[in-house]
């Protein structure tokens, strides 16, 4: 089993921000370490979305067939590539093969094979500020926060990849009214509070129940029974375990039609480092990583500073060191799963190091917090 695979991630999004695809960046010596890397990945694999597949820096070769390729997978082609004879002997085995393409850092002056289709088209925006004539739609790359994906949009672009979305957002304002009462409800149980207490605050928003109850029965719990009330929910899982989907509750309760990537941006971390970490702390310690890691964008999904907001909220001074300090037992773990959202796996294969993880581990925890996240908004 190849250990030399490290997989960092962006998302595609499309004119509205909403996710249409997910990006993964393989890093290996080869090709061939890439597919032995990712074979092993089947059950873990993020089936919701389409997954745009990028070599990095390698030149894609006929290695790619010795892999049974998802049905979702997209390949990337680089357009520096495209007169490069292994390129030019792959090319006729994806398309007969009907596994779909990308032309990345395509620019006006990139000559084209014929008989091609490229559905999807990767613009670093900074050298192609323009899609115009793009063979596909276009997707602006390289946009540093939401004001240059306006202007992209504006510019005829047709999404992006990347994580233009995480800066330049409104100011932080105070909570509103939704949001405070799941902070107050948090709290009610985080403070074993009488369950009519907690019933009452959920009744007076019955979307907000019918959310929960989602959550608890989803695939991510496991459970062997449906979880019919919230009363049933406290008798089988006990206060503690429901603290991690009322944070879900709170991390998806935006309503702004952009959010959606933000919100699995969140879950994503969070079931990461919750996967990650498990083996360094006690059962108990689980949810409040994958709550640590869920929280680090409430300032961007809710519009409120972040020490504001844990302010109101009583969590373990575990989660709020890591987020408000970047100390503690759970930062290495944050700045991991912060670390596998960049293009240059450098950082990435820091962190691995400093936390003295294999490879094969964090690209397990990246795709299964991506297949999590994903089951959610579904």
């Amino acid at each position: 089993m190849s250990q030399s695979l490290l997989l960092t991630r962006e998302p595609v999004v499309n004119r509205n921000r909403a996710i249409t695809a997910n990006r993964l960046i393989a890093h290996a010596p080869s090709v061939a370490e890439i597919v032995e890397g990712l074979q092993q990945f089947e059950e873990e694999w993020p089936r919701h979305h389409s997954v745009f597949l990028s070599l990095g820096k390698l030149v894609p070769t006929v290695d790619l067939l010795d892999w049974e390729m998802p049905e979702n997978l997209t390949i990337e082609i680089p357009a520096p590539t495209l007169a490069h004879p292994k390129v030019q002997a792959l090319l006729p085995e994806l398309k007969a093969a009907g596994v779909g393409t990308c032309l990345s850092w395509y620019t006006a002056d990139t000559v084209l094979p014929p008989d091609l289709d490229w559905r999807f088209v990767i613009m670093d925006q900074r050298k192609q500020p323009s899609p115009h004539n793009s063979p596909g739609l276009s997707l602006a790359w390289g946009l540093k926060d939401t004001p240059a994906f306006d202007d992209a949009a504006h510019r005829g672009f047709d999404g992006a990849a990347g994580w233009f979305f995480l800066h330049g957002n409104a100011p932080g304002k105070q909570l509103s009214p939704s949001h405070a009462q799941l902070v107050r409800l948090l709290n009610l149980v985080r403070h074993n509070a009488d369950i009519k207490e907690i019933e009452a605050v959920l009744k007076q928003d019955v979307a907000l129940s019918y959310k929960l109850l989602r959550y608890i029965n989803s695939v991510g719990f496991g459970l062997r029974c449906e979880i019919q009330s919230f009363r049933h929910a406290v008798t089988i899982l006990g206060y503690n375990n429901l603290n991690k989907w009322l944070s879900l509750l709170l991390v998806t309760a935006s309503r702004d039609p952009a959010a959606p990537a933000l919100m699995q941006t969140s879950i994503a971390r969070g079931r990461l480092m919750e996967r990650v970490g498990a083996p360094f702390f006690d059962k108990a310690d689980h949810d409040n990583l994958f709550i640590t890691g869920a929280f680090s964008l409430l300032p961007a999904l809710l519009g409120t500073s972040l020490g504001d907001l844990l302010g109101e909220m009583s969590l373990p001074e575990s989660i709020t060191e890591a987020l408000i300090n970047d100390e503690g037992a759970f930062a290495p773990f944050l700045n991991l799963a912060r670390a596998c959202e960049r293009f240059d796996p450098s950082r990435l294969q820091t962190q691995v190091s400093v936390l003295a993880i294999d490879n094969e581990s964090v690209n397990r925890a990246l795709l299964a917090g991506l297949q999590f996240a994903d089951s959610l908004q579904a």
